[in-house]
């Protein structure tokens, strides 16, 4: 599903605002310094807000839009949603939780 993000490199630090059609790829590829760029030279890897589109042409149409609003319309968007400017990227991975019992474990050596 398309979606429209901003990545921070940390509470009020570097914002790098994009748009996708594969968030979890894309932000991925952002944590893993895959392509050269704007994102990798400022250390720009926490997902901390995502907005969710039905067609990428909406989504980047809000892109857009979102790149030309000033720094501080920015950061009130993120602290509406996410007041702590926590990592949302990990929400997406079980890892533990009542249903973590139901994964597969490695067998015990």
């Amino acid at each position: 599903m398309p979606a429209v993000y901003i990545l921070a490199s940390r509470r009020h630090g570097t914002l790098y605002v994009g748009v996708t059609g594969a968030l979890l790829r894309r932000v991925s590829q952002h944590r893993e310094d895959v392509h050269e760029g704007f994102t990798r030279r400022h250390g720009v890897k926490r997902l901390v807000w995502i907005e969710w589109h039905l067609d990428i042409g909406a989504a980047i149409h809000r892109e857009k839009r979102l790149k030309k609003y000033k720094r501080d319309w920015k950061i009130n968007l993120i602290e509406r949603d996410n007041p702590q400017w926590e990592d949302l990227y990990p929400q997406f991975f079980v890892e533990q939780g009542p249903l973590s019992e139901l994964q597969e474990r490695p067998p015990a050596m």
